[in-house]
């Protein structure tokens, strides 16, 4: 696996941006509230991307939103056609990304260890 070049950076960090000024912008009922970009990444051919989304909430909420996105392809790629000039628009795959919420667990676990121990 080869390095991402600062090219290839500036694109990941521009296209997470625009997504997700897109995905705010989108009326779609089962998209949650509180969704979140955490990352995109851009293939150096410009072909396709993964862009990693975080939902707030319960399982459901997490299924609902990522069949609501992937409805939206469409809509989401032409937009991000639109206002980021690339050579190629990528093909949009989301991923679910639970690394907040494992992270919020851990935090919760290691606080009530510390809790107990100063008990």
């Amino acid at each position: 696996m080869r390095k991402n070049s600062i090219k290839n950076t500036r694109i990941n960090g521009e296209v997470q941006r625009e997504l997700s000024n897109i995905i705010r912008s989108l009326k779609d009922p089962r998209i949650g509230i509180m969704t979140t970009v955490t990352a995109a990444e851009v293939a150096p051919d410009l072909k396709t991307c993964k862009a990693f989304i975080s939902v707030l909430g319960d399982e459901e909420a997490k299924a609902q939103t990522l069949e609501g996105l992937n409805s939206a392809k469409g809509f989401i790629r032409r937009e991000l056609a639109r206002t980021v000039n690339l050579r190629n628009t990528p093909e949009i795959r989301f991923v679910l990304d639970e690394s907040i919420e494992y992270g919020m667990k851990i935090s919760k676990l290691i606080d009530e260890v510390n809790h107990n121990e100063n008990q």
